[in-house]
């Protein structure tokens, strides 16, 4: 019999795999982005597009948060929920399915609170990752300036990069 951990790394390795085979860093050749203007391809971002991936990890974690609380939903005076009430009453009648309904709620608790972890970290290091890069760019220009004050030539750059 399969258990879960095994079902479940058994369809990583595979998606792993998937992906891999189709992932090219190193290539030779020219590529491009497949615009009209025939521009080299590479990673461009812009911070209208890392606003919009943050924004919406932060929409997903609001939406989360009120939807996804099983343990909380309905919940009595004492605090417990439908779900954590049903669990009880079950195991108060000896039947098994009780103990199970409380696992259940327990790893369902626990995977959404991943989840919202993770649409948290991604909304604020996406946040952090606007004012760092806008940061970032304006020491660059300042520090790229020639003596006058005008922009060093790209010839001067590639002489530290060569």
């Amino acid at each position: 019999m399969t258990t879960f951990d095994d079902e479940w790394a058994a369809l990583k390795a595979d998606a792993q795999d998937r992906q891999s085979a189709r992932m090219r860093l190193n290539t030779t050749g020219a590529q491009t982005d497949g615009s009209a203007a025939g521009t080299p391809a590479g990673l461009v971002v812009h911070q209208d597009d890392l606003g919009a991936v943050g924004n919406e990890a932060f929409r997903v974690h609001g939406e989360l948060r009120k939807r996804a609380d099983l343990a909380g939903a309905d919940a009595d005076k004492a605090g417990a929920g439908t779900t954590a009430r049903a669990a009880a009453e079950l195991q108060r009648r000896n039947f098994s399915a009780g103990g199970e309904l409380y696992t259940a709620l327990e790893v369902w608790t626990s995977q959404v609170k991943t989840v919202l972890q993770m649409c948290a970290h991604i909304s604020n290091h996406l946040d952090y990752s606007k004012k760092a890069h806008a940061n970032d760019e304006v020491a660059i220009a300042a520090t790229l300036r020639g003596r006058d004050g005008s922009a060093v030539p790209v010839s001067d750059l590639l002489k530290y990069v060569n």
